[in-house]
């Protein structure tokens, strides 16, 4: 199965990769056929011309090779504790990132345990938990780092605040859709043997909901990690991936940019995948078949 699905992986790989050579191609040629026009005074080769487009010092679009290449310098020719390393500002992020998660995980599952088992609950605060989300995160972000910050609460709490503000809700309604998740038949069963409901919950409605829950922990992670780089824009942080694209956004150094824009997509897809590690190591344990 793993055969089956490397080559059209690396088709589409590939694909990708051409098309952005392509579009840097295009996006880049009018600047740099400015630059070279002043430095020659005759026709400029259009070897010459196109391989400029892939070589801009301060590119519309930058190629995959410069990208790597700044990937490269910030992550393997600095030390990893320095501010100009990619890792270090990586690490900053994921603190928020992780702590976020938790905390928006755990209030998911406690608000979805609440609206399970009170109507009260669930036609008066699942609108609210749903409608949360409509409020853009960019307006949010600054009033939450603001107010916090007058409370004297800074570091990584105001950034793990929009983290859990992104992550808590696809757990929140994932949980609450896997505690319902039960036959009809099972919770009578489980009534004729006079279970309380803390015992229907333990032993019938978590077992049910964990496939909903890791399915929502993958969605809440990616959330965590955008919002804790949402959050680093507004504070004008000089530390974390979002430190990174504003220091990208005030230099012109669009390379800079995609560079954490790159390293952040690797994070996040590491994150999904040890989520989708412990999915199946618990599932394995609960006897779910592979």
């Amino acid at each position: 199965m793993a055969g089956g699905r490397t080559v059209p992986v690396l088709t589409v790989c590939l694909l990708i990769l051409l098309l952005w050579y392509v579009g840097a191609v295009f996006l880049n040629w009018q600047t740099e056929g400015d630059r070279l026009a002043r430095m020659s005074d005759g026709p400029i080769p259009f070897g010459q011309h196109l391989v400029a487009t892939w070589n801009a010092q301060r590119p519309v679009l930058p190629a995959p090779h410069q990208i790597a290449a700044e990937i490269w310098k910030t992550t393997a020719t600095v030390s990893p504790l320095s501010r100009r390393s990619l890792f270090y500002h990586a690490w900053v992020t994921l603190s928020s990132t992780l702590l976020g998660f938790v905390i928006g995980t755990a209030l998911g599952i406690l608000l979805s345990i609440g609206i399970v088992h009170s109507k009260t609950l669930d036609k008066s605060l699942m609108p609210w938990v749903i409608t949360s989300q409509t409020i853009p995160i960019l307006a949010i972000a600054p009033m939450v780092i603001v107010v916090l910050g007058n409370l004297q609460i800074t570091g990584i709490f105001p950034k793990a605040i929009i983290s859990t503000y992104l992550s808590f809700f696809p757990v929140t309604v994932g949980m609450v859709k896997g505690l319902r998740s039960p036959d009809a038949m099972h919770l009578d069963l489980m009534r004729t043997y006079s279970a309380s409901r803390t015992q229907i919950l333990a032993k019938l409605r978590l077992p049910a909901s964990l496939p909903f829950l890791f399915t929502s922990m993958k969605v809440a992670v990616a959330a965590s990690l955008v919002g804790a780089i949402v959050g680093e824009l507004p504070t004008g942080a000089v530390a974390g991936l979002g430190a990174r694209l504003l220091a990208g956004s005030y230099y012109g150094q669009t390379v800079i940019i995609w560079a954490a824009l790159v390293m952040a997509s690797v994070m996040a897809g590491l994150l999904v995948g040890l989520v989708g590690l412990a999915e199946r190591i618990v599932l394995k344990r609960q006897g779910a078949r592979p």
